[in-house]
């Protein structure tokens, strides 16, 4: 290992070891499992609005997004990136102070959970459905933050991807097992400070190895259909693809995600003062917005540094570590230049982490709070049921490792699957559980199954055909279970009288 791997290394270990303190300082502030899983409800605004979006970005950020930028153009990767800026604001804007009062009001603190006391499900049969489906969807989704870890240390130190993936997976799962959603939050939001000074320097280095911003222009506007959002490249046959309306509504449909994501909403019911949501709103929505047009630019900047030889061509997955051969680049101007290079892939480390975390503690918190204590209804002391819940987050991590064996794995699509099953599932659910009081348990059953049913179906059955089947799955799916939700819940007799006083009583406590 020469001086400048060393620079990058030791940037990289203070930073998970800073992690590791966290999960360590903020231990003994967990004496329930709803500190555990919702840290009792303490989170300031800021704190609320920026561990909510990093545990929201992912690893996707730093390298999904970047990576279909540099194969195909701004078309693919900016019609999904307004769509989550859409989500992201209307999210905060009409589903947050409403679901933070009215998970208080019924006491819930899990998604699952809330569920099923908003529907008086007394067999809690739909929080076992919700349960089954945080732990069907979040694991591969958890499993797509190790493979980032895994490629990122073994494209720049040459360390066995296999090797690499498990550590770093380590390094999540202790601090998060020790520190629950306080450690998680907190981290999520030092890690999105640093993944925002990533973004920064990788952009102005990039543009100043590539020639200059009128370089990177010419390089981009030199291949057809690159920079429209009505066309994009084909990097195989070197030429312009006609981009359809309906293209765009399927890249743009991505934003209905943001109303089923378990770990954004609990963001949602964990701030301390509900009424500090409109600063939270304000904060998370400009930060999203900034750092998708960065993510998307620095794809485009990579593309230019491949053409003037700065950086080798990179071709299928291989396009998602575009960020982490510009960080070892710049490790080559000395120790000084390796440990900003650090700083760098830390923010990599940061984007999965910061998603890895929450991922884990959803899923392991539909298992023992959802499953075990809530649909089985076994009784545990707080002390055994925080055992529970630590060993069930040990449980999910190592099946993730699983799932992340193989290195080829491409992140950006196992997310784009995982996203839409959530959104389908669970989007419309919250939607009309927070917004129509007739809404009832039989339509949010039926809703939930056929919109995750539907996810499988079209992705695997629907979208090989082509042409019109070819959109995303989030689309058709979402609209189907929003649509079963409302006829099931009519057909079915709406819902009582005493479930809809509580609807009200939770409106007006807002």
């Amino acid at each position: 290992m020469n001086l400048n791997q060393f620079g990058i290394l030791l940037a990289i270990v203070v930073y998970l070891v800073g992690m590791i303190y966290i999960g360590f300082k903020v231990m003994d502030r967990n004496k329930t499992v709803g500190d555990f899983y919702l840290g009792g409800r303490e989170l300031g605004p800021f704190v609320t609005a920026m561990s909510a979006e990093a545990s929201d970005m992912s690893s996707w950020l730093l390298m999904g997004l970047p990576g279909v930028a540099y194969l195909s153009g701004v078309a693919d990767a900016g019609w999904t990136a307004i769509g989550l800026a859409i989500g992201t604001y209307l999210n905060w804007l009409i589903v947050a102070k409403r679901l933070r009062t009215y998970s208080e009001r019924i006491d819930a603190i899990t998604i699952p959970e809330f569920f099923a006391k908003r529907y008086h499900d007394q067999k809690n049969v739909l929080m076992l459905i919700a349960a089954i489906w945080i732990i069907v969807f979040f694991v591969p989704y958890t499993a797509s933050g190790f493979v980032a870890c895994g490629k990122l240390f073994n494209t720049l130190f040459g360390i066995d991807y296999h090797t690499a993936m498990i550590v770093s997976a380590l390094v999540i799962v202790i601090y998060t097992t020790l520190g629950g959603f306080l450690a998680a939050s907190t981290t999520d939001f030092i890690q999105s400070i640093i993944m925002t000074i990533a973004l920064l320097i990788v952009v102005g280095y990039g543009v100043s190895v590539a020639g200059g911003m009128d370089s990177v222009m010419h390089h981009a506007y030199a291949l057809p259909g690159y920079m429209t959002f009505t066309q994009s490249y084909n990097v195989a046959t070197q030429s312009a693809v006609p981009y359809s309306f309906l293209t765009i509504v399927s890249k743009a449909a991505w934003g209905l995600g943001y109303f089923g994501m378990p770990h954004i909403l609990l963001r949602f019911m964990a701030i301390k003062d509900k009424s500090q949501l409109k600063l939270s709103r304000r904060v998370a929505t400009v930060w999203v917005i900034i750092s998708m047009f960065v993510s998307v630019f620095i794809g485009i900047v990579a593309m230019a540094m491949s053409k003037v030889g700065a950086l080798q061509t990179l071709v299928g997955a291989d396009s998602e570590t575009a960020i982490v051969r510009i960080a070892h680049l710049l490790s080559t101007h000395g120790f000084g230049f390796a440990l900003i290079a650090g700083i760098i892939l830390s923010g990599i480390l940061a984007s999965t982490m910061s998603t890895s975390d929450s991922q884990l503690l959803a899923a392991s918190s539909s298992v023992s709070n959802d499953i075990l204590s809530g649909y089985f209804k076994t009784k545990y002391s707080q002390d055994k049921l925080l055992k529970i819940s630590r060993c069930c987050l040990l449980l999910i991590a190592l099946i993730s490792m699983g799932l992340a064996w193989d290195p080829n794995s491409s992140v950006f699509q196992i997310v784009s699957f995982a996203w839409a099953g959530f959104g389908a599932s669970f989007g419309p659910v919250v939607l009309l559980a927070l917004f129509w009081k007739n809404s009832n348990k039989q339509g949010a059953i039926a809703g939930m199954l056929a919109g995750g049913i539907m996810v499988f179906v079209w992705h695997f059955l629907i979208i090989p055909w082509g042409g019109v089947f070819g959109i995303y799955e989030l689309l058709p799916a979402f609209l189907l279970a929003l649509i079963i939700n409302v006829i099931v819940s009519l057909a079915t007799g709406g819902a009582d009288a005493s479930i809809q006083k509580e609807f009200e009583d939770a409106k007006a406590m807002e």
